[in-house]
C-alpha cells in the first residue's frame, strides 16, 4: 500500500507461507507456488520476492514456499495444489558456491538461512525442489529459474563433480527454464498459462528454455551448438560450444541455441530484453515489506547486507572472463531513474532502525547508468570486442553526469549522513570520463568513502589480465596515483584495496611471483586473496576445464594441482610464517632465490642454515695486545655513570709537573 505521497508504508502483508496465512487472506486456492532455497526476505534484493510481487501487481494469488523439507513431497502439498503452475529457484547465491569454498570443503555458515545455519537447503536445490514438485504435482506446469538454473542451461562442466554435466533441464523435470533476470518472460508464461495455453506449447518465449523430442519450426533464427555427447568427449568442442554460446546471449542480435542431448535437443532461445527504466522503476516500487518473514525467530544473516543499501542498475560490460554475470543478467546495461531511487532512500528514512547511513548506491558495477554505447542499443553487443580491456573502445560512452547528480540529490535527503559507494566501481570506466574537472572522482572521494575504497584490479601482469579479460595493470597505477593526490589535494588519508585473484587460467607460478614483487614495493599485504572458481557459464571455466582459450582456440597454461595453487595464493601473503614453506618452495621453484635475503627487494630473509642471501662474512678484528697488569699507584677512570670526571679518552696518571704547572701551582699557593 501507498501513502498520500506516494511513498511505500508500514502494514504491507508477507505473501502467505502456510494453509493458515492463505485463509487468513480469505483464499481458498491459488494460482503459483513459488519455491526458493532461501528463507523468505520481502525485500527487493531478493529475486524471489521481485518475481513473486510482481505476478501479485498482475492480479495473481502467489504463495511462497521457503526452504521446504525436501526428503518428501509432503511440504509441497501442504499448501494445496496451484492453479497454474509451480515456480522454482535455488536462491540468490548458486547453491554450490554458497555450500563449499574453492577447496571444496564445506562451508560453517549459510547467510540466507535461518541464524545462518547450515543445512536448510540441499545441495543443487533446483533439481531436487522439481523432482518434488513433480511428485506432488504430476501435472502442473513446473518452471525452473534463478542464478543456479540460468548457469546451468547448457551443458556444463561442473567443478563439484569435475565432469561435464548434462543440462539442468534434464535432470529437474521441469517444462520451462527462465534464465536471465526473468521478470518479462515469468510474465509471459503466467499470462498464457492463465489462459490454458498447454505449457508444451510455450516454446517462442525469449528468455527461456526448453526441450524437445522434434524441433519445428523456430520463431529465432537458429544456431546449432555441439552435442552434449561431443562436449564430454572433446576438449575442443566444449570450446567451440562455450563461444557459441557466449555470442549469441544478446537480446538484439542473438539467435536461439540447439544443443542435442541424448536423442532430444535443448533449445534456448535469445535472452529477453532488459526492462525499460520506467518497467525498472514499477518494479522496485512495488510494496515489500523489507524484513524478515516473522516465523524465523532466529533471523537471516543476509538481511543485514542489502537492507539500508539500493540497487539502481542492472547488467555490466566490464567484461571479465571469470564473472558470471554477463551470462545471467546480461551486458546491456539498465537503470532506474532518480526519482525511483529518491523516493526509495526518502524510504529508508522512515525505518525504525535507519542510523542515517545509506550502505550502497550500486548493482553488478556501481558506476554504470547506461548502455557502453549507441550503436549497442540497435545492434546489440560487439562480436569478439570487448568494451574496456585491453583497451577502451573508441565509441565507449564514459559518462558519470547523472550518477553524480543521483548522489548529490540522496545527501540532500532529510535524515541521510552518509552516502556510501560500496560496489563494484569500474576504475577503468572513471578514467575514461571526459570530464576534465573529475566531478565524479572528487565526490567519490569526499563523500561516498568510508576510509576505504574497494577496485579489482586482479593481477598486475598484461598476459594473465588478457585472459580475465580485465585491463592491463598501467590503468590501475594511473587510477592509483589520482586517487592519492585526489586525497592529498582533501587532506585526508583514504585507503585503497585492490582484489587479488591467484590461480586463474593463464597464471604461472612466475606470474605469482611478479606479483608479490609488486605488493612488497607497494607496501601492500593483502588479508584476503581470492583463488580462482570455476563456475558454470564463464569463458574463464571453460579455460579451466579445457585448457583452451575459447575466443581464439588458443591453448591456456591452467595451475590444477593443488599444491601449485596453494603456492601461488602463498606468494600473495609472503609475510605471513604459515606461508613461509610455502613461498621458499615457490622461489625455489622459479629459480627466484634472489628475493630471499637481505636487500630491499626480497620477500624473505633467511634463516638460520639456510643457503640464501647470508650477508658476506665480517673480516676478522686482530687480536688486541696483551695487557699489562696494573701495578700499586696506577689508576684509570672511565665513563661509568659518575659526573665531572674524565671521560674513556686517556688514562690520568699521577707523575711528575712541568716546570711551567709547577710555577703555576706555587703562585696559588701564595695568593691563598
Amino acid at each position: 500500500m501507498k501513502g498520500e505521497n506516494g511513498m511505500m508504508t508500514r502494514g504491507i502483508e508477507f505473501l502467505p507461507v502456510s494453509r493458515e496465512e492463505m485463509i487468513d487472506r480469505g483464499w481458498y486456492y491459488y494460482d503459483f507456488l513459488v519455491v526458493t532455497a532461501d528463507g523468505y526476505i520481502d525485500h527487493p534484493s531478493f529475486g524471489t520476492t521481485l518475481i513473486a510481487r510482481l505476478l501479485e501487481s498482475k492480479g495473481y494469488r502467489v504463495a511462497i514456499l521457503p526452504q521446504p523439507d525436501w526428503h518428501t513431497a509432503d511440504a509441497f502439498r501442504a499448501m494445496g495444489k496451484p492453479r497454474y503452475g509451480v515456480l522454482i529457484g535455488g536462491g540468490n547465491l548458486d547453491s554450490m558456491v554458497a555450500h563449499y569454498t574453492v577447496a571444496k570443503r564445506r562451508r560453517t555458515r549459510d547467510l540466507y538461512s535461518e541464524g545462518g545455519v547450515m543445512g536448510k537447503r540441499p545441495d543443487r536445490p533446483t533439481i531436487v525442489y522439481a523432482n518434488r514438485a513433480r511428485e506432488a504435482f504430476p501435472d502442473t506446469p513446473i518452471v525452473i529459474g534463478g542464478l543456479e538454473a540460468s548457469l546451468r542451461r547448457f551443458a556444463h562442466y561442473d567443478y563439484w563433480d569435475d565432469k561435464v554435466r548434462r543440462s539442468i533441464l534434464f535432470d529437474a523435470p521441469a517444462d520451462l527454464l527462465v534464465y536471465g533476470m526473468g521478470e518479462s518472460a515469468t510474465v509471459e508464461i503466467a499470462r498464457r498459462l492463465a489462459k490454458k495455453t498447454p505449457v508444451s506449447d510455450i516454446t517462442d518465449v525469449p528468455g527461456t528454455a526448453y526441450i524437445t523430442d522434434r524441433v519445428g519450426e523456430l520463431k529465432f533464427h537458429r544456431a546449432d551448438c555441439p552435442s552434449y555427447e561431443d562436449v564430454c568427449a572433446d576438449l575442443t568442442a566444449y570450446a567451440r560450444a562455450t563461444k557459441i554460446e557466449y555470442d549469441e546471449h544478446d537480446p538484439i542480435r542473438g539467435c536461439a541455441v540447439l544443443q542435442p542431448c541424448q536423442g532430444r535437443t535443448l533449445v534456448v532461445n535469445p535472452p529477453a530484453r532488459p526492462l525499460r527504466r520506467e518497467e525498472l522503476d514499477a518494479l522496485y516500487a512495488l510494496p515489500y515489506t523489507r524484513e524478515v518473514h516473522p516465523m524465523y525467530t532466529g533471523g537471516i544473516p543476509a538481511i543485514e547486507e542489502v537492507r539500508f543499501s539500493i540497487t539502481h542498475n542492472r547488467g555490466c560490460f566490464g567484461g571479465c572472463n571469470f564473472c558470471a554475470l554477463a551470462f545471467h543478467q546480461g551486458r546491456m546495461v539498465t537503470s532506474r531513474s532518480i526519482q525511483s531511487v529518491l523516493e526509495e532512500a526518502e524510504l529508508l528514512t522512515h525505518d525504525p532502525e535507519f542510523k542515517g547511513y545509506i550502505h550502497d548506491v550500486g548493482g553488478p558495477s556501481a558506476n554504470f547508468r547506461h548502455t557502453s554505447c549507441q550503436k549497442q542499443k540497435r545492434c546489440g553487443m560487439c562480436k569478439n570486442r570487448s568494451c574496456l580491456a585491453p583497451e577502451p573502445c573508441p565509441n565507449l560512452d564514459a559518462d558519470h553526469s547523472e550518477y553524480t547528480e543521483l548522489l548529490q540529490k540522496m545527501r540532500q535527503i532529510p535524515g541521510i549522513k552518509k552516502v556510501f559507494v560500496r560496489s563494484g566501481i569500474r576504475y577503468d570506466y572513471m578514467l575514461q570520463d571526459k570530464d576534465k574537472n573529475q566531478t565524479f572522482f572528487r565526490e567519490l572521494v569526499n563523500y561516498h568513502i568510508s576510509g576505504q575504497l574497494k577496485v579489482a584490479p586482479e593481477h598486475c601482469v598484461s598476459s594473465v589480465l588478457d585472459y580475465m579479460g580485465k585491463p592491463h595493470f598501467n590503468v590501475f597505477e594511473k587510477f592509483w596515483h589520482q586517487y592519492r593526490k585526489l586525497n592529498e589535494e582533501r587532506g585526508t588519508e583514504q585507503y585503497l584495496v585492490p582484489y587479488l585473484m591467484s590461480s586463474h587460467p593463464g597464471c604461472t607460478l612466475n606470474d605469482a611471483v611478479e606479483l608479490a614483487e609488486f605488493l612488497h614495493r607497494s607496501g601492500r599485504v593483502p588479508e584476503q586473496v581470492q583463488d580462482f572458481y570455476p563456475t558454470p557459464g564463464t569463458l574463464s571455466t571453460c579455460m579451466y576445464y579445457t585448457g583452451i582459450d575459447p575466443r581464439d582456440m588458443s591453448p591456456v597454461y591452467v595451475a590444477k594441482d593443488p599444491k601449485d595453487k596453494a603456492m601461488q595464493r602463498a606468494l600473495l601473503q609472503w609475510s605471513r610464517p604459515e606461508k613461509r614453506a610455502l613461498v621458499v618452495e615457490a622461489l625455489e621453484e622459479t629459480g627466484r632465490t634472489d628475493l630471499i635475503g637481505y636487500e630491499k627487494k626480497c620477500l624473505l630473509r633467511p634463516r638460520k642454515g639456510e643457503p640464501y642471501g647470508q650477508p658476506a662474512a665480517k673480516p676478522e678484528k686482530p687480536e688486541p695486545p696483551e695487557r699489562r697488569p696494573r701495578r700499586k699507584g696506577k689508576e684509570t677512570t672511565g665513563n661509568r655513570g659518575r659526573r665531572n670526571t674524565p671521560t674513556a679518552r686517556q688514562p690520568v696518571q699521577k707523575g711528575k709537573m712541568s716546570p711551567k704547572k709547577k710555577a703555576a701551582f706555587a703562585k696559588k699557593r701564595q695568593g691563598k
